[in-house]
């Protein structure tokens, strides 16, 4: 468990004080907490022993020892395939396709149970809303999965934009983007800086809503997001796994297509006819 998940778990018995010292660890973290105790207690207001107390509190021993999980975490969030390679446990090779289904079908299990339903309601109704712009962008791998979101959105949906690789195009989209839109983000460890730079940027000046679909160890793109699913990624090999990214994605889309499924259906059967019959040629009907 992070020590982010840990603060929240303990969130409801945490007094006004230690409410603050949540606050400010979570608004920046990890960053928040990586500076001395007297630096935070002063940026809080509240003072060195309550920081003490409300990390105890929380499971750790000192201030130093929770520092030290921050630092392991950070560390996590930056390892590369050639790092998670000197740990992987690839099981038996005669069995090795069957084994890796297994623990791709135990991640998806784990994703279940950590993803709360309220949640997935929220930003599907955000999605499904046909009143709002989609806005769709990943990482340099992350945006497969949001370009298999955003062609399924726009066969579903009017407004579905998947955002252009380069940030030098990115202007003439962003001066589309309402208030009552939304800005779908993937981003998955060793977190890409342009997408940092383009959520920093919607959210002051565009001021969308903004979904994070990210890992556990938490892109720096959550102090700017209003809604955030953590994903399991690790499967215990050099790769990381979008399994779950994957799957929420699908069940986004059912859900998304079957909001107005009416509506949807008439889109899918206009989108058929002028995908298989161009303009200007005569359909099977009239010949």
């Amino acid at each position: 468990m992070t020590v982010r998940e840990t603060i929240r778990r303990e969130s409801a018995n945490l007094t006004a004080s230690e409410r603050k010292i949540s606050n400010a660890v979570l608004a920046d973290y990890p960053f928040g907490a990586l500076q001395t105790i007297q630096e935070l207690a002063e940026r809080t207001g509240v003072s060195a022993p309550s920081i003490t107390r409300f990390v105890t509190k929380i499971g750790f021993a000192g201030y130093q020892e929770f520092q030290r999980q921050l630092i392991a975490e950070l560390r996590e969030s930056r390892r590369s395939p050639l790092e998670l390679k000197a740990t992987e446990k690839l099981g038996s090779r005669r069995a090795f396709l069957a084994d890796y289904a297994r623990r791709a079908s135990e991640r998806i299990h784990e994703m279940s149970a950590s993803v709360p339903q309220e949640q997935f309601d929220r930003i599907l109704g955000l999605i499904a809303d046909p009143a709002r712009a989609v806005f769709v962008l990943g990482g340099r791998v992350s945006d497969s999965i949001a370009r298999f979101l955003s062609v399924h959105l726009k066969q579903i949906r009017p407004k579905v934009y998947h955002l252009p690789p380069n940030p030098e195009h990115w202007p003439d989209q962003l001066l589309a983007i309402r208030r009552q839109d939304v800005l779908v983000l993937f981003d998955f460890r060793r977190y890409q800086p342009d997408l940092q730079t383009l959520a920093d940027i919607v959210a002051r000046e565009c001021r969308p809503s903004i979904v994070l679909i990210t890992d556990k160890w938490m892109s720096p793109i959550a102090r700017h997001s209003d809604h955030v699913i953590a994903l399991p990624i690790e499967i215990e090999t050099a790769w990381d796994t979008l399994v779950c990214a994957l799957t929420l994605v699908e069940a986004l889309i059912v859900k998304v297509s079957e909001s107005n499924w009416s509506t949807t259906k008439k889109r899918l059967e206009a989108w058929d006819r002028l995908r298989l019959v161009p303009p200007g040629q005569p359909s099977e009907e009239k010949q």
